[in-house]
């Protein structure tokens, strides 16, 4: 039980940092669609952080899970393992980047965003900042730096935060002399109206530089190391993982990629009877597809404990049955994030959302169920790692990558952005089914399947049923979707009952102790 509470201790430490910088994250979005009104405003940038995520799978090359493996093997080398791997990312980083700065102006006019040469070179150095410091970030996990590492991202978070708040709000404001009437000719000096949603990614780029002062100390000992014989063998583990995360990286990307490209023009109407750009759609499908990113803070939470915990007990033989009782309250977790958002998903969208993105909230639900089996199927995927069978992860993911691609090209112009949202749950289903069908052959584990299915079922029935039934006053719709939530955990309490019958017995002998008197 004490490595359960180790892991469960590094999921909430690692949570807590998850949950809080994506909480203050969030408060970009209404600050962004509030600030940029209309739509089409910020599809250049739904779609360049797209491209970003992209590349940073590559740039990184798996490096980070070749980096757990082998300085799990050998602790004693951990600083020489570090070096190695930081300088292969450091080589295709520096190299790709330089040829995207020389390029900026071709690929604006390629991806027909012209005049944004400037947005796509910042881009760039996103990514590459943020590939270089993944490494460091690695070796706080496998040191168990834990409190260090929520340190640094929430410090990121902020100042990242601060930058938005300052571009969006504070210099146009000052401009129109709403207050500090008298720091007029230097934000006119430092601020360019004309760059608009552009200082997204300026704000992004200087919260990234901060990351070299935050983690100075993790690159003690680094030395340029490309020493090819042992190169290679890190390159040899990590390039199935990296097209790996490719594979699933463009399974979560494809629908944003694609989008404005397939889409039929003038196929959605904004609620006051306009015919909406496809730049319009992008931006509308962008901004809420953020909404379902509430399923990611658990599984983010739960990867960057799970990843070094179970790599350290890969030989320990009571493993799997951890791994079963894991898997099945990760697998709870989720469901209750999926009915909580779900259900109050209304209220979520005007707080967070100006009046022209919300036409878009309907894929929220399912885009949260896919994002679910996603990370059940990560959770699950461990057993390929432990077992170095990791072109099974390659070949799991390019199957739903195929589905993706295959499925955003037949129903993006038959059913608008509800296609992009119907291939990604068909995706991360069948990896899901595929993962756990070759695990149990190779890597035996005792998932209580029956228990799973069981609460996805049973969420997705209430979830229909308030979906088919609306209520559009919100003062009676917040109400009676808690009271159903509420009764939804109650009735999790219940079937888990006899988990929970010890932890209440413990509670209730200690409160039961008589007080002794001095």
């Amino acid at each position: 039980m004490s490595t359960f509470k180790k892991l469960a201790s590094d999921t909430a430490l690692y949570g807590v940092s998850t949950i809080l910088g994506r909480l203050l994250s969030y408060l970009l979005v209404p600050l962004q669609t509030y600030a940029f009104t209309q739509p089409k405003e910020l599809a250049s940038n739904v779609e360049f952080y797209s491209y970003i995520g992209l590349l940073l799978v590559i740039y990184t090359f798996g490096l980070e899970t070749a980096f757990f493996r082998f300085s799990a093997r050998k602790p004693e080398i951990l600083t020489k393992t570090f070096s190695e791997t930081l300088s292969l990312v450091l080589v295709i980083t520096l190299t790709a980047t330089v040829i995207l700065l020389f390029l900026a102006p071709e690929i604006s006019v390629w991806l027909n965003y012209p005049g944004q040469t400037a947005f796509i070179r910042w881009s760039a150095l996103i990514v590459a900042i943020d590939a270089i410091i993944a490494i460091p970030f690695a070796r706080l996990r496998v040191e168990n730096k834990a409190r260090q590492f929520v340190k640094v991202k929430m410090l990121n978070v902020t100042i990242v935060v601060a930058f938005n708040v300052f571009f969006l709000v504070i210099c146009p404001d000052i401009l129109r002399e709403k207050y500090l009437s008298g720091l007029k000719p230097f934000i006119n000096y430092i601020y360019n109206p004309a760059i608009g949603p552009g200082y997204i990614f300026l704000a992004n780029l200087l919260g990234n530089a901060f990351y070299f002062l935050l983690l100075r100390d993790e690159f003690r000992g680094f030395r340029f190391r490309f020493n090819w014989p042992d190169v290679r063998v890190l390159y040899l583990y990590a390039y199935p993982i990296m097209l790996t995360g490719l594979a699933n990286v463009v399974n979560n990307l494809t629908d944003r990629l694609f989008l404005r490209h397939y889409l039929p023009e003038g196929f959605y109407t904004g609620a006051n009877g306009m015919v909406l750009t496809n730049e319009d759609a992008l931006g509308i499908y962008g901004s809420c597809f953020k909404l379902s990113v509430f399923m990611a803070l658990a599984t983010q939470s739960f990867r960057f404990a799970a990843d070094p915990f179970f790599f350290s007990r890969a030989e320990d033989k009571n493993s799997p049955e951890l791994l079963a009782l894991v898997t099945k309250w990760f697998m709870i977790v989720c469901v209750l994030i999926w009915v909580g958002v779900s259900l109050n998903v209304d209220v979520i969208g005007v707080v967070m959302l100006s009046s022209a993105y919300r036409q878009g909230l309907g894929i929220v639900p399912l885009l949260l169920l896919g994002n679910l089996f996603l990370g059940v199927y990560q959770n699950i995927g461990l057993w390929f790692k432990l077992t170095d069978k990791t072109k099974f992860g390659t070949f799991f993911t390019l199957v739903g990558a195929t589905i993706t691609i295959v499925g955003n090209i037949l129903l993006i112009p038959v059913m608008g952005y509800m296609g992009c949202v119907v291939a990604f749950l068909a995706s991360s289903f069948v990896m899901l089914a595929l993962c756990y069908g070759f695990g149990e052959k190779y890597y035996p584990v005792p998932y209580d399947v029956r228990s799973a299915a069981g609460y996805v079922l049973g969420a997705g029935l209430l979830i229909g049923g308030c979906w088919q039934f609306p209520i559009s006053n919100l003062w009676i719709a917040v109400p009676v979707h808690m009271v159903l939530f509420g009764l939804f955990i109650i009735g999790v309490l219940f079937i888990e009952r006899d988990t929970f019958q010890p932890l209440l017995t413990r509670i209730r002998s200690r409160s039961a102790k008589p007080i002794q008197s001095n």
